[in-house]
């Protein structure tokens, strides 16, 4: 039997799928009772993204050094970010590379920052390789049908995989997909996703959509825990903005996510934010390669921002700042990147995060 769209044959196909994604990494469905559980937790998630492109820096010494680094600041919550590839925006494969942490390192990343007390946010993404220049994961696309299973079915073993991680390890949420515009239009194979992911992982989940309108496109958001959005909203149209332009610019936004947030009755958390360090970083948030010369007075402005503003709204449930690297010597005042180490954002980011 096979209907149309994401049909029954598919709906089967991603269960069975699940069940030999746990099979694979020995382990069963989490013993919690999904329904017994009441999620979220209402707990301000005070939060980091972490990353690396390479197999196996998380589990480096430098690695441990930069989480009790990230611990010390107040931060409570990671975002562990691990990347697989796919050829261009029209290809069905997915796979990881050499630029991909491994599991082990994985393993031993989350194993790390729960000793020094932190929360563990799972959060696989899918790039375009290197080569798809000019393009992002949010023009990922199926021009067919078949093509379009073929895709999704990918993507399913895809993230089981990473449920089944995040299960072993005990995380404490997995976001099922980031930015992926295009294809968040079709509801019933995420619908299908979310259902096997849940068959494996009990945990809260979360998909981090983009600013640009597809947060307010999504329909499967009744399926998740939390509503997820990169919120690289642009704040102002001036390279150089004073503090009160960036606030203003804040204000804008607040008017249109808070009543879309409470008409959605789910707690939203900014699954991504971050400025970086250089004139224009509050015009185009978005961008890591502004021209000109750093300027880490901009990207403390904008922190600073973000939490006079916006942090302390009631339907704002935590915040991922993009992004800590293993290396705890990076940043600092010639970076003109999206990091706080080593920079004046960062203080911001302690004063704010060790408040109780």
């Amino acid at each position: 039997m096979y209907l149309k769209g994401i049909g029954f044959k598919v709906v089967v196909n991603f269960c069975v799928c699940s069940m030999l994604q746990c099979s694979n990494f020995g382990v069963t469905p989490s013993a919690r009772d999904a329904s017994s559980q009441t999620y979220p937790v209402r707990e301000f998630q005070k939060g980091m993204c972490y990353v690396s492109w390479e197999r196996d820096k998380y589990r480096s010494a430098f690695s441990d050094e930069s989480l009790e680094r990230l611990a010390a600041l107040g931060t409570e919550w990671v975002s562990m970010v691990v990347t697989w590839y796919q050829e261009d925006a029209f290809s069905t494969e997915i796979a990881p590379s050499e630029n991909t942490p491994s599991d082990e390192s994985l393993r031993h990343a989350i194993a790390r920052a729960r000793e020094l007390g932190l929360k563990v946010m799972l959060k696989p993404h899918v790039d375009l390789a290197a080569s798809s220049l000019g393009s992002w994961r949010g023009d990922i696309c199926q021009r067919t049908e078949a093509e379009r299973d073929a895709w999704f079915e990918r993507y399913c073993s895809f993230i089981l995989h990473y449920a089944g991680l995040a299960s072993e390890t005990d995380a404490d949420m997995l976001c099922v997909g980031t930015e992926l515009s295009l294809t968040s239009e079709w509801t019933e194979y995420w619908e299908g996703i979310i259902a096997a992911v849940r068959t494996v992982y009990c945990g809260p989940l979360t998909y981090a959509a983009h600013w640009d309108g597809e947060y307010q496109k999504i329909q499967f958001w009744p399926q998740l825990d939390y509503i997820g959005i990169d919120a690289y909203f642009p704040l102002t149209d001036k390279d150089k903005p004073s503090l009160n332009d960036i606030k203003l610019g804040w204000k804008k936004w607040i008017n249109v996510l808070e009543p879309w947030a409470l008409a959605i009755g789910k707690p939203v958390i900014f699954t991504e934010i971050g400025y970086s360090s250089a004139c224009g970083a509050a015009r185009f948030p978005w961008e890591e390669k502004l021209a000109g010369n750093p300027d880490t007075e901009i990207q403390k402005r904008c922190y600073r921002a973000f939490f006079e503003t916006v942090c302390g709204k009631e339907w704002l449930a935590g915040v991922y700042w993009w992004k800590w690297n293993t290396n705890v010597q990076a940043g600092g005042a010639c970076n003109k990147g999206f990091t706080p180490q080593n920079k004046p954002a960062e203080t911001v980011l302690a004063q704010w995060y060790q408040r109780r």
